[in-house]
């Protein structure tokens, strides 16, 4: 039997939905979903095997002009999974967005080398007048819904096409290629991003000090880190409510993924500063590339 493998890169602005993308083609929720611009970034790493093809499927930062050296790691993190792919899906929210070439969005030099499949998502908002322009306009494009699924069985063929023939990467059974501390971090900062407002959510990070899977039941230990104190009071909430919460919400999707009982100790600290200090940023799991990729 002959066999396809390779790396999905999934690329697009900020609220494309490629996070929900990713979540659908995988079948898991692996990826923060959150209307709050910029939840992505470092790159979420999904696996889809099914009938002869592995796709590594790479969600990835939205593209976008960084403030500052948080910003940067995330394009540079963006950057690298565009330079890795295979395949390359430029989502674009069809809702809102104008739809230009993945180079221009991405501000590159040059288009990239792997093949790009130009998906217009959130299709189930647009009326019959509106995808009939575009279309006409992007004859070439697969629309979707990520969120309903529409459209998702002819995207997947699409990529599968272009996918090199290769024996699989990994595992037949595998999800994802890291581990689960890394999702429990990313937990912790989804149930945060629901409860915050306004600017907050951008100054929170989350670090896992201990997490023991050898316990009964799992014990971890996170921070939230937040750049002000005024933060850290709306991140605890009046009595504590909102960080208990969070650590509620946070919980329940950790022992989903684990699959056993947690116990989860929940601090919040202020690292003042964090985005813009690059040894917190490293500290943190979000250092800036080493060359200059902005």
């Amino acid at each position: 039997m002959i066999t396809r493998a390779g790396i999905v890169t999934v690329a697009g602005k900020p609220n494309a939905g490629k996070s929900t993308l990713l979540n659908r083609l995988v079948g898991q929720h692996l990826a923060i979903t959150s209307p709050k611009p910029q939840s992505t970034r470092d790159r979420i790493v999904g696996l889809r095997t099914a009938d002869g093809v592995q796709m590594v499927i790479l969600d990835t930062p939205g593209l976008l002009e960084p403030k500052h050296d948080l910003h940067r790691a995330m394009r540079g993190a963006a950057l690298a999974a565009l330079r890795e792919a295979d395949v390359i899906v430029h989502l674009v929210d069809a809702a809102r967005e104008e739809v230009e070439p993945l180079a221009a969005a991405a501000g590159l030099d040059a288009a990239p080398t792997a093949p790009v499949l130009l998906v217009l998502n959130k299709g189930d908002l647009l009326d019959d007048p509106s995808r009939r322009v575009l279309s006409e306009a992007h004859p070439a494009a697969i629309v979707v819904s990520a969120r309903s699924g529409d459209g998702i069985e002819g995207l997947l063929a699409a990529i599968a096409s272009r996918l090199p023939e290769s024996p699989f990467l990994y595992p037949e059974d595998d999800l994802s290629t890291q581990h689960l501390r890394f999702f429990a971090r990313e937990a912790v900062r989804e149930a945060a991003l629901e409860q915050l407002d306004e600017e907050v959510p951008h100054a929170v990070a989350c670090e896992i000090e201990e997490f023991r899977e050898t316990s009964a039941p799992v014990y971890i230990r996170a921070v939230l880190h937040v750049e002000r104190d005024s933060q850290k009071r709306i991140l605890i909430g009046s009595g504590g409510q909102r960080i208990k919460a969070i650590g509620q919400a946070a919980r329940s999707r950790i022992e989903a993924l684990v699959g056993s009982a947690v116990y989860l100790d929940l601090w919040v600290k202020v690292l003042p500063n964090w985005r813009r200090n690059p040894a917190a940023l490293a500290r943190l799991g979000y250092a800036p590339p080493p060359d200059d990729s902005t």
